[in-house]
């Protein structure tokens, strides 16, 4: 036996002669449909290997130095802009003195449409040695409350008065939004009224009770968007009715890399978040306000892009089109079978 048979019998594929092949329209109908079968998961494999998929590491977060992006978008549709204030609070005690802010406030009327664009610059920067911003609130009133008594009204804040007291009887509303750059290191911010000097609050709102702070979170952020983000504050809306109080919102905030399959790296924050809300009463001495209480967390976590490798897609393909051509060719089998079956009884007959 020379070597040509010895690997002409190691063929798993023997070849039938032609004149021994019979062609039937059952087979023919079970090969289209075998193929069309076949680059369905043909396509839907290939897809599947090109799309990518992300992978979850976390480490202890080492970043020093930094400063933390906050972005915020919000609608108060009950107080004017000419009352409400931008309050951030540095939770180290560090009196913050190159706060980089850019806020604008937009004015909108009673059914929500711009009429009027202010850039304010008016964050209240305090040093503090405590995390109880609200008993450093009501010392800032105590102490106002003290100095009003050694000041008259001045025309200026007659005018103030009288203009947002005609706002308000208009419905007029405020759209706040812009970026805030502050320390990384926990604190809070806050919208308020609390720019205000207290005599002149009470002037216009005849009390903490009418301070309606009902509001709309569009988007609240503390750096860019990754793909598959979701900022758990985005389109919240808290309104209230013949009521007033204090909304706390409690942010825990995980620093956070996403990277690319471009090997491009992307420095953001995810978060979660908690609500509280506070109803004032008659005997409480703060002003309603929304704060957002935030910390970071000590743990870092990197969302990587990866793409399937290439051995994968061709081992899954494999397994693919070789169980359809399997399955159609019994298929094929138990048809010829059953007509055949049913030829012979007919004729039978």
């Amino acid at each position: 036996m020379g070597m040509k048979q010895v690997i002409k019998n190691l063929d798993a594929f023997p070849r039938a002669e032609d004149h021994l092949l019979q062609k039937t329209q059952s087979g023919a109908l079970v090969s289209v449909i075998g193929l069309i079968i076949m680059a369905t998961l043909f396509v839907h494999e290939l897809g599947y290997y090109l799309t990518t998929y992300t992978v979850h590491q976390m480490s202890v977060d080492l970043k020093r130095g930094e400063t933390l992006p906050i972005h915020i978008n919000m609608t108060f549709p009950s107080l004017p802009c000419d009352v409400l204030s931008v309050d951030a609070i540095d939770m180290s005690g560090k009196h913050e003195v190159d706060l980089d802010t850019s806020i604008w406030k937009l004015r909108l009327n009673s059914y929500g449409h711009i009429i009027g664009t202010e850039y304010i610059s008016d964050l209240v920067e305090k040093e503090h040695s405590t995390h109880k911003h609200d008993d450093d609130n009501k010392d800032h009133h105590e102490h106002s409350e003290q100095k009003i008594h050694l000041q008259n009204l001045d025309e200026s804040t007659e005018n103030i008065i009288k203009k947002v007291k005609e706002a308000l009887k208009n419905g007029e509303g405020c759209r706040v939004y812009g970026v805030l750059d502050v320390q990384r290191v926990a604190g809070n911010f806050h919208i308020s009224v609390h720019g205000l000097n207290i005599y002149v609050a009470q002037m216009i709102f005849d009390g903490a009770k009418n301070v309606n702070v009902s509001h709309v979170i569009h988007d609240l952020s503390f750096g860019p968007k990754y793909p598959g983000l979701h900022n758990p504050l985005d389109d919240t809306r808290r309104i209230l009715h013949d009521t007033s109080g204090t909304f706390k919102y409690y942010i825990k905030i995980v620093p956070t890399e996403y990277r690319y399959i471009s090997k491009e790296v992307l420095p953001t924050n995810q978060f979660s978040v908690s609500e509280y809300y506070s109803p004032i009463n008659q005997f409480d001495r703060t002003w309603p306000a929304v704060y957002f209480l935030y910390d970071l967390s000590p743990i870092t976590v990197t969302i990587k892009e990866e793409r399937r490798s290439f051995l994968h897609f061709i081992t899954r393909l494999c397994a693919v089109l070789g169980g359809t051509f399997a399955v159609t060719g019994m298929l094929d089998r138990w048809m010829y079978r059953l007509l055949e079956a049913l030829t012979k009884s007919k004729s039978k007959r």
